[in-house]
């Protein structure tokens, strides 16, 4: 598992600065919490392009997934409203 936190942690690294400081900082303060399907999920989240992320986490514009979309409600959004990003 070590292997693939480490992956994911490099997937984080983004060309728009506002996402890839939230990728980050969540992977950095929880990536290490999640259970084997959540860090799945969050894994393929990682394979959308920063421009739609980030119409999705700041503007709402929806995904079309909606497994996505509610893992990114209860954890990348709330990680933002907690003062963290």
């Amino acid at each position: 598992m070590n292997q693939e936190i480490n992956r994911i942690y490099w997937k984080c690294r983004r060309g728009m600065r506002e996402i890839d400081l939230l990728l980050r900082e969540f992977a950095q303060e929880k990536l290490p919490m999640l259970d084997e399907k959540d860090v799945s999920i969050f894994d393929s989240i990682l394979d959308y392009d920063d421009q739609k992320l980030f119409d999705y986490i700041f503007k709402n514009v929806s995904l079309n997934n909606p497994q996505h979309e509610s893992f990114i409600n209860n954890n990348l959004k709330k990680f933002t409203k907690q003062g963290n990003f």
